[in-house]
């Protein structure tokens, strides 16, 4: 840089930002969607809707204002204009922050200190930062109209500030004071406000640099409050590949209200698509499907309006572009759900029906249309092969071959079936991760879906987890002494329950695992008593009785029996049923009573359903 200023060169950074694409892109979907043509640059800067989204902390998605530190000073400081969200752009830094200056300019912000200026002139320059100094912009008005600097004098004091050289900065003060005293600018307080600008410069930001990041984000909050669907979409669309992403925002669209529907070959575009109130999966976001794929797709589909079934579909798509891990791909993720079959049966045959495809498109490229040529009978499509009667996969297979290709499970997920018993064992969510604090205990539920082994300097194992749960994905730490207990249920796809702590790093917040157990195996508490401990009430007393039995076995007798020992033991201990069906899957369901869960009730209802059917949460 500096060899580059003494030969006269000029250097221009260029940033690529993704956010203008997503920007694009929404404008562009909300167009197609609603009819709506929006103007970005036009927009009103004082929409009181969409600063509320800021003030809410609400700002999952919006260009510089995502993190939890950040969402938590909005929800401090409370903007209401372009300019406050200029100021917190430039406050969010190492300097400000280590410096105190956030929490001040709050204050400020709320009347809670009172704003002060050593100068009548330094109110016009300071008064939209309540009396901080905090842009370079500002350094340089103020040795302007105090001292008389020239715009470009004023740029080299700043660029000396900057760079703190003892030399350049006596010859400025020097400079700044002789200025100010020819204005008649008291010599005290002229080398009180050199010297503030010289600490603040150390860190100040470039205002027209915060500005336009605050303009973006002005910008992306205005397409979030008031067209959420082609906004979450164009933001789907933007990470599509990164699996930690698209399942953050996909869980930001449900918990907005918006549905996120399946990838379907007779809905679904390249990507991410608003449909109505909803939005539809993308193809090319599916693993092995490349975009010409899709093109091939979408083109078959103009040409014939509808697949109506598999045979169909596999013969109207250019085979050059289909090929056997393509199609399964398209049917493990559900894409093919919609042509009348079931994705066992369709696995079943996708040897047949590409072999039949590639023979009926090469006999119709070489023109053999019947001996005469091209007469309608000869060039009408064969019926499709019936569909052998297999049987359907089962949930956790669909689950399964849904993550593989979609890097995330959309029709369910494995924790559903634990929802009830988490919420009992209070298991947080991996999307409230970043909220809690450092070295915060902790108990949560997820799945593995990877698992990467180390060794530490000494040769001793340990591993580093991902975990997922309906809610997100969270890095955990197992170091050698809990790694040594716990290798044995370590494995991929295996649900858990974790006791850890909260790890606030730089790569990102994680989890120091100290226990777990297997989900399936969870009976009462969590590992150690930690749910437990979390759950029990003031008096100590059980707070939910749980009874576990099969579906199957749930007959009118052991119903009235239940029922009869329940209303004469009436008490404050809530009831929860968990039915076990056939297949393996499982509903909590709340009985809507409560009894008096003693030693002698427990005793009794484990003789009418099992002596490992109910288990006693405090």
């Amino acid at each position: 840089m500096n060899a580059l200023e003494r030969i006269g060169l000029l250097k221009m950074d260029f940033l690529g930002l993704t956010t203008l694409t997503v920007l694009d892109d929404a404008v562009r979907l909300i167009q197609q969607n609603r009819g709506v043509a929006i103007d970005l640059p036009g927009l009103a800067l004082d929409d009181a809707l969409t600063y509320a989204i800021f003030a809410r902390g609400d700002t999952t998605g919006i260009f510089q204002f995502e993190s939890h530190g950040m969402r938590d000073i909005l929800k401090r400081y409370q903007p209401t204009r372009l300019e406050d969200l200029t100021a917190l752009n430039a406050l969010y830094r190492p300097g400000p922050i280590q410096g105190g200056m956030i929490p001040d300019f709050i204050a400020r912000k709320h009347g809670e200190k009172k704003v002060t200026y050593d100068l009548p002139e330094l109110e016009e320059i300071l008064s939209e930062t309540w009396g901080v100094i905090l842009y370079q912009e500002q350094v340089m008005q103020i040795a302007n109209r105090l001292a008389g600097f020239s715009l470009g004098d004023a740029d080299l004091l700043r660029r000396a500030m900057g760079k703190k050289k003892p030399e350049e900065m006596a010859a400025q003060r020097e400079k700044f004071l002789t200025g100010c005293q020819a204005r008649k600018v008291p010599v005290k307080k002229a080398t009180k406000i050199f010297d503030l600008m010289a600490e603040f410069a150390g860190y100040g930001f470039n205002k027209s640099h915060s500005c336009a990041y605050a303009l973006l984000a002005y910008q992306t909050a205005w397409l979030k409050t008031h067209y959420p669907v082609e906004f979450m979409a164009a933001m789907l669309t933007s990470e599509t590949g990164n699996t930690e992403k698209v399942v953050k925002f996909i869980n930001e669209s449900r918990s907005m209200g918006i549905t996120v529907l399946p990838p379907d070959v007779n809905s679904s575009a390249l990507n991410f698509t608003p449909v109505g109130d909803s939005i539809r999966f993308g193809l090319t976001a599916i693993k092995n499907v490349g975009e010409n794929t899709v093109k091939g797709i979408l083109a078959a589909r103009e040409t014939l309006g509808r697949f109506t079934n598999f045979f169909e579909f596999c013969e109207s798509v250019d085979s050059r572009l289909m090929n056997k891990r393509v199609l399964e791909s398209l049917v493990r993720a559900g894409a093919l759900d919609g042509l009348g079959a079931h994705r066992g049966q369709m696995i079943s045959v996708i040897d047949r029906a590409i072999e039949r495809a590639q023979k009926l498109q090469r006999a119709k490229e070489s023109g053999q249309h019947g001996l005469f040529g091209g007469g309608s009978s000869a060039s009408a499509p064969p019926s499709p092969e019936a569909l052998p009667d297999v049987d359907e996969w089962p949930e956790h297979e669909i689950l399964a071959a849904e993550y593989s290709t979609l890097g995330f499970y959309i029709s369910g997920h494995p924790l559903d079936k634990y929802a009830g018993r988490l919420q009992d064992l209070k298991a947080i969510d991996l999307s409230t991760l970043e909220s809690r604090r450092n070295s915060e205990d902790i108990v949560v539920a997820g799945i593995i879906v990877q698992l990467r082994p180390m060794r530490s300097r000494r040769g001793a194992r340990w591993a580093i987890l991902t975990l997922q749960d309906r809610t997100g994905v969270c890095e955990a730490l197992v170091f050698p002494e809990a790694f040594q207990k716990l290798e044995g249920i370590l494995k991929a796809a295996t649900p858990l329950l974790v006791k850890g702590r909260v790890a606030v790093e730089d790569v990102g917040t994680r989890v120091i695992v100290s226990d777990a157990r297997l989900l399936d195996q969870v009976r009462d508490p969590a590992p150690n008593g930690a749910a437990n401990e979390a759950a029990a009430s003031a008096t100590g007393a059980p707070s939910l009785l749980r009874v576990r039995v099969s579906r199957s076995a749930m007959d009118a007798g052991i119903i009235n029996q239940l029922h009869e020992l329940f209303v004469s033991r009436p008490g404050r201990c809530r009831i929860a049923f968990e039915l076990v069906q056939d297949d393996g899957t499982e509903a909590t369901i709340d009985a809507g009573s409560a009894v008096r869960a003693d030693r002698e009730l427990v005793e009794r209802v484990r003789q009418i359903c099992g002596s490992d059917s109910v288990a006693v949460v405090q």
